[in-house]
């Protein structure tokens, strides 16, 4: 899908209306590399939004507040309407008024909403928005417990969702699948699904579309696992394990572990090739007016204090914000390159 809000909107009616097969392309963010061309049938679109409905117990309308062209912004208009309703455009429109409608954000935009509640200017009015919404989906990217904690003490009802272009968007909400999907773990925890959400196939690359779909499952990017009640735990990515001085470093968890320091307003720790130890773990942290008020080694320190020592970010880069794509997603590839200018 391309074009602006109101276009995409009516490619959208016109695939749901439409009879036969029928689809839409929809391009992953390329976070990691080129962006890749999905092919999603309308079944299959179909498929992911009643199985939502179904989930969150309710149907209505749906705001817009993520760019339409990427999955997630796809499946906010198509929900809105199957469920009979225009979906609202909150740059053109605003947020509605009254409650019972819902959103889908990504973690960046929750965590500036709900700071918006000591602020001073308009954007208090998101925080009192999403206390009014049914439900707040929230997706692509890492979800720590600290940030859910601050939506329900805030009032905002969130459900984390775990998915992709591949899998027509959220597919698993707070670690259950949705009816229908099937979750599977593979080697090293590679995340495995399959079931009716699932893509044709990528536009133009059938040799990649035969490594991720085999046997009717799509072979993620990720790793996670199962606990005792079968709910699914994203790990991360399997290119976010840091092979650093032999060692493997969970990148995921050392950021969660940053994002919950007092000067830190958001954090991404990711790998980069180091001559001494094969790869170097390296943090980037948002902080007030890009300015860190602790010593790097303060901040090893507070790694250690919950992790392995060796875990600890051997360089920080300190940044008004972390830099991130048109679907809020972090710019991993602008990141890197960062960290090499300032070493």
């Amino acid at each position: 899908m391309r074009g602006e809000a109101p276009e995409v909107v009516d490619g959208v009616r016109a695939v749901l209306a439409g009879a036969g097969p029928g689809g839409l392309v929809v391009e992953t963010s390329g976070s990691t590399g080129a962006p890749k061309r999905v092919l999603l049938s309308r079944n299959a679109l179909l498929a992911s939004v009643r199985a939502s409905a179904a989930r969150l117990g309710a149907s209505g309308p749906w705001v817009l507040a993520l760019p339409p062209t990427y999955v997630a912004g796809v499946q906010v208009i198509a929900r809105s309407l199957v469920a009979g309703h225009e979906p609202v455009l909150l740059e053109r429109d605003g947020w509605p008024e009254g409650e019972g409608w819902f959103t889908s954000l990504v973690p960046t935009q929750l965590t500036r909403m709900l700071g918006s509640a000591d602020s001073a200017d308009d954007s208090a009015d998101d925080l009192a928005a999403l206390q009014r919404a049914h439900t707040v989906l929230l997706g692509g990217g890492p979800i720590g417990p600290s940030l859910r904690t601050r939506a329900a003490d805030a009032g905002v009802r969130v459900v984390a969702t775990y998915g992709s272009a591949e899998t027509a968007g959220g597919c698993v909400y707070d670690g259950v699948p949705l009816d229908g999907v099937a979750v599977a773990l593979g080697a090293g925890g590679r995340i495995r699904i399959g079931g009716p959400t699932l893509f044709a196939g990528y536009d133009d690359q059938p040799d990649l579309t035969r490594e991720v779909l085999a046997d009717g499952w799509f072979l993620t990017s990720d790793a996670g696992r199962l606990d005792e009640d079968g709910h699914l735990a994203v790990i991360g990515r399997l290119d976010d394990v840091i092979v650093s001085g032999g060692l493997n470093v969970p990148g995921p968890a050392v950021a969660e572990r940053l994002r919950a320091h007092p000067g830190i307003e958001a954090a991404e720790v990711l790998g980069v090739p180091d001559a001494e130890w094969g790869n170097r773990v390296v943090a980037f942290v948002a902080a007030p007016a890009g300015e860190l008020a602790i010593e790097v080694e303060d901040l090893r320190a507070w790694v250690a204090d919950v992790h392995p020592r060796t875990w600890a970010p051997r360089q920080v880069v300190v940044l008004d914000q972390i830099p991130l794509l048109a679907n809020g997603k972090p710019d991993r590839q602008a990141l890197r390159a960062l960290a090499e200018e300032a070493s």
